[in-house]
């Protein structure tokens, strides 16, 4: 074997071995999720109790109906899980965001990183399509888009 593929086989190999180191990488906190996406996608937080909350679904299932007015108005949708969070994100949800541990909650956070709508119910997608194009900068993206 010539130096050439032995090299090549070397560098493979590092570069599966990196490959492997950053898929194993814990995800990223709740706090640098919303940081990481400031400016750049409105984010709706879908809070729950457990996974298999009743509410959680129901809300679910009225955004998948709508994936076109979601993608429009740039929504990212996370689902916060409370019996799945760490310590580190309980205390961000419950302390910074005022999240209950208890009950269902649904959070829309702006672009600006500031919350803009806080419901204990489901948001059908025309009410929250409703207060997300309000907002200043939905109307400077609507502008843009004719």
């Amino acid at each position: 074997m010539n130096t050439t593929f032995r090299r090549l086989g070397i560098l493979s190999g590092i570069g599966l071995l990196l490959i492997g180191l950053l898929s194993a990488a814990p995800p990223a906190s709740l706090s640098a999720t919303l940081k990481a996406n400031r400016w750049k996608k409105r984010v709706l937080l879908l809070y729950a109790p457990t996974a298999d909350d009743a509410t959680l679904k129901r809300q679910r299932a009225l955004l998948a109906a709508q994936p076109e007015g979601m993608r429009a108005r740039d929504m990212l949708v996370l689902d916060v899980i409370e019996s799945q969070l760490s310590t580190t994100d309980r205390h961000y949800a419950h302390q910074e965001l005022k999240l209950p541990a208890d009950r269902f909650t649904v959070l829309l956070v702006g672009k600006d990183g500031g919350v803009k709508q806080r419901s204990a119910t489901p948001l059908p997608p025309d009410a929250l399509f409703g207060t997300i194009d309000k907002m200043p900068m939905r109307r400077e993206e609507m502008r843009r888009e004719k």
